[in-house]
C-alpha cells in the first residue's frame, strides 16, 4: 500500500481536466504557489487543451494518452478531477483502487448516494483520503459544525446570467429561450440532488453544501437566471439547533467559462496547500 501522507514531504500529483479550473490549479503548482506540490502528468479527453496547459508551464508534467496510465503512474501520489462529473463516475474508484488518494472539483457526482457510498466504502478499505474543496461558496466550515447538531433547514439560491445556463439539461425539456430573458426568472427550486442533474456544469456547489449538511434529498435549490448581472451569486441559509446563517458570496466567473466561479479554483489550491502543509486552519 502507497506511504501514508505523515511520512511524505513532496507530494506528486496528476491532472484529469485541463480546462480552466485544471489551468489554474496547474498555474499554481507550477509557480510553487501551494508549497511542497508537483504535478508529474495531466490528461484531457482533448489532447490539444493539454498541449495548451503544458506550453505555459515552466516545469513540464508528462501528458498521457488516457486517464488509465495517469491513474497507475507510480510517481502519482494524488489525482485531481477537474474534468467532469462523467469523469468522477468513470476514475474515482479506479484512483482509490490504484492506492491513491482524490480530490474532486465535480462534486455533483457524489449526490449519487450509490457511488458515494461506493467511494466512502473503498476510500476506507484502502486507507485512502477524498478531498472534496469548497468551490464558490462560503460558510461551508460552520455548516459542518452545526450539523453535529440538528440542522432543520438548508437552502441555496444561486443567480446568474441567463447564457451561463445554455446546454443545462434542464432545457432538453423546458422551452425557455435564454437570450429572450429580460428579468429575473426562477428556472428551478427543489432538491439539491435534481439541481445537480438538471444543471451539472452550473450548481456543484449544491453537492458541496449538501456533503457537509444535511444531505442532497434534503438541501433545497432555488436557480435563478438573472440578466441584470454580469457575477455568480450563491446564497445560503441554514436553520438548525445553533441558530441561523446566512451567507452570500459574488464570484466573478472565468472569462471563457461562464458557468464556472474563479473562486472555485481557487479552493482547490487552497486544499492542496492544506494537504500539503503541516498547520491546519478552519475546521
Amino acid at each position: 500500500m502507497a506511504e501514508s501522507w505523515d511520512k511524505i514531504t513532496h507530494l506528486r500529483t496528476g491532472l484529469i481536466g485541463c480546462g480552466s479550473i485544471g489551468n489554474v490549479i496547474a498555474e499554481a503548482i507550477d509557480k510553487g504557489r501551494v508549497g511542497s506540490v508537483e504535478l508529474v502528468a495531466v490528461y484531457d479527453i482533448v489532447k490539444e487543451q493539454a498541449d495548451r496547459l503544458v506550453a505555459k508551464l515552466s516545469k513540464k508534467p508528462v501528458i498521457v494518452a488516457n486517464a488509465d496510465e495517469l491513474i497507475k503512474r507510480e510517481d502519482v501520489q494524488l489525482v485531481i478531477e477537474a474534468a467532469s462529473q462523467e469523469a468522477v463516475r468513470q476514475y474515482s474508484l479506479r484512483v482509490l483502487e490504484e492506492d491513491k488518494d482524490l480530490m474532486v472539483m465535480s462534486a455533483g457526482a457524489l449526490v449519487d448516494d450509490g457511488l458515494l457510498k461506493e467511494i466512502w466504502d473503498c476510500a476506507k478499505r484502502r486507507g485512502r483520503k477524498v478531498y472534496v474543496p469548497s468551490g464558490a461558496i462560503v460558510g461551508l466550515d460552520n455548516i459542518k459544525s452545526a450539523a453535529i447538531g440538528k440542522i432543520y433547514e438548508v437552502t441555496l439560491t444561486t443567480r446568474k446570467p441567463p447564457l451561463s445556463f445554455e446546454g443545462a439539461p434542464f432545457f432538453r425539456s423546458e422551452n425557455i429561450d435564454l437570450h429572450a430573458v429580460e428579468e429575473p426568472l426562477l428556472l428551478y427550486e427543489g432538491t439539491a440532488k435534481e439541481a445537480v442533474r438538471l444543471f451539472p456544469s452550473n450548481v456543484n456547489v449544491a453537492a458541496s453544501l449538501s456533503l457537509a449538511g444535511v444531505g442532497a434529498d434534503k438541501t433545497k435549490v432555488r436557480i435563478i437566471a438573472d440578466p441584470t448581472v454580469k457575477e455568480i451569486i450563491h446564497e445560503i441559509h441554514v436553520r438548525g439547533e445553533f441558530g441561523e446563517l446566512e451567507t452570500r458570496t459574488v464570484n466573478k466567473p472565468f472569462p471563457r467559462n461562464p458557468k464556472t466561479s474563479y473562486i472555485a479554483a481557487l479552493s482547490a489550491i487552497a486544499t492542496l496547500k492544506r494537504i500539503a502543509g503541516n498547520i491546519l486552519i478552519g475546521t
